[in-house]
């Protein structure tokens, strides 16, 4: 753990962002670029955990503070309106529970899954994205991989010009669909190489290598498909760039196949639907935590999450949106719900926050992220200054990076009309 000396000389080293939008606190809220950093440096992934529940942060920086591990907290821009938690209400709920926990767990606030499909859509982003970084946030993922590839690249150049070099920044090419759609190396060389071309310098690249978000429905031959061996050479492919592989669409794999991420380019996990099966109390496979489904629904545990009486609530408004009782859609009863589960019973918020800890310990381990939170605090104070800009250079042509140069070029992009965004 670092000394009092240090937290306190790293508290003034805060990006500006930060101490400029929590005057007063003493959280560690850092920017995912240092984070990334330490993570490659120490081979460790660190956990981004989707926050649909302010409970859910709660228990996991309560974990992060007992493993002394950095983590990360997001919310993707679709989550924002179908939960209680948002980009202006995040900050401060982390803040409260730092405080609560007696400060120093290191964390960073990541804008997740900032789709972007249209000229519109980036026209706004680029409004909401500073202003949400004005409040604190510390880490953006631009996500505009719905379009083809030479969009792509034009998007995510557009928002990221607007987001400040000492913010995180992750971006998406291929969609994330399931099992059997990959990224190819070819796409991920044009799309981290044009983005450097134009002096955009990406931490995170997140790629469709076979996972989805999600419930894996065993009923159905559902399973995790995670391609590593792609991964990895996706991996080697973009190194060069000084980028590395965020893996999304972890709840649901096994902890053993999770703990070999680190050897394939991984250094960032999302994990999220996870978090709201232990909201709900739902029964879980014990090595993945993918939500059991029986005849059709979801399994609830009378001795976990919310108590039945809630559940069975939950139960009759989904089904009078004409939802199945193993729908994903019941992500979005987060909202409707949101005051009754926070207001809850102290015997019931103690059990989440219990068991979300637990989980949460266990993904650290996995990940070999204990201890970096005070690597994250000794990095940042070493270097005397709150700016983590990259220390990286342009090296690509960007006359390489045509819309006639791209992998997707002159193929024809069918539109499934689904949302695959969070």
């Amino acid at each position: 753990m670092s000394s009092s000396n240090e937290y306190d000389r790293f508290l003034q080293l805060r990006p500006l962002n930060v101490r400029n939008a929590l005057p007063g606190s003493r959280c560690a809220l850092v920017s995912v670029r240092d984070i990334a950093a330490v993570a490659i440096e120490k081979q460790a992934i660190v956990m981004a955990a989707n926050i649909r529940n302010p409970l859910s942060a709660f228990g996991i920086m309560r974990a992060a503070k007992k493993a002394d591990s950095f983590v990360i907290l997001e919310l993707a821009k679709s989550e924002a309106g179908y939960t209680g938690v948002t980009f202006e209400n995040l900050p401060w709920y982390a803040m409260q529970f730092s405080s609560l926990i007696g400060d120093g767990v290191v964390y960073a606030l990541h804008m997740d899954h900032y789709a972007i499909k249209s000229e519109a859509d980036r026209d706004m982003a680029v409004i909401k994205v500073p202003k949400a970084i004005s409040m604190g946030w510390t880490s953006v993922a631009v996500d505009a991989s719905h379009s083809p590839d030479s969009e792509n690249l034009i998007y995510t150049r557009d928002l990221a010009m607007h987001i400040p070099p000492y913010i995180g920044l992750e971006a998406e090419v291929g969609e994330i669909r399931g099992a059997g759609v990959l990224t190819t190396v070819q796409e991920a060389e044009y799309f981290v190489g044009g983005l450097n071309s134009w002096g955009i310098f990406p931490d995170y690249l997140a790629i469709s290598n076979g996972s989805k978000h999600g419930t894996y429905d065993s009923s159905k031959g559902e399973g995790e498909g995670i391609d590593l061996r792609r991964t990895g050479q996706i991996a080697a492919a973009i190194a060069p760039y000084g980028c590395v592989i965020a893996q999304h669409g972890i709840s649901g794999t096994p902890l053993d196949k999770v703990g070999h991420f680190r050897e394939y380019g991984i250094n960032k996990g999302n994990v999220g639907t996870l978090w709201q099966n232990i909201l709900f109390g739902l029964e879980m496979d014990p090595v993945s935590g993918n939500a059991i489904i029986e005849n059709g629904s979801y399994v609830k545990r009378s001795d976990r999450g919310v108590p039945e009486g809630l559940w069975n609530d939950i139960v009759d408004w989904a089904d009078s949106q004409g939802w199945e009782r193993n729908s994903g859609n019941y992500k979005k009863v987060n909202l409707p719900f949101h005051s009754r589960i926070m207001s809850l019973e102290e015997r019931y918020r103690s059990r989440i926050l219990d068991e979300t800890e637990k989980w949460a310990l266990r993904f650290f381990e996995a990940f070999g992220s204990a201890g970096t939170g005070s690597e994250v605090i000794r990095r940042i104070a070493d270097r005397g200054d709150w700016n983590s800009a990259p220390l990286r250079g342009i090296t690509a042509d960007r006359k390489l990076f045509s819309s006639s140069s791209a992998p997707d070029a002159g193929s024809e992009r069918t539109d499934s009309g689904e949302d695959f965004s969070d």
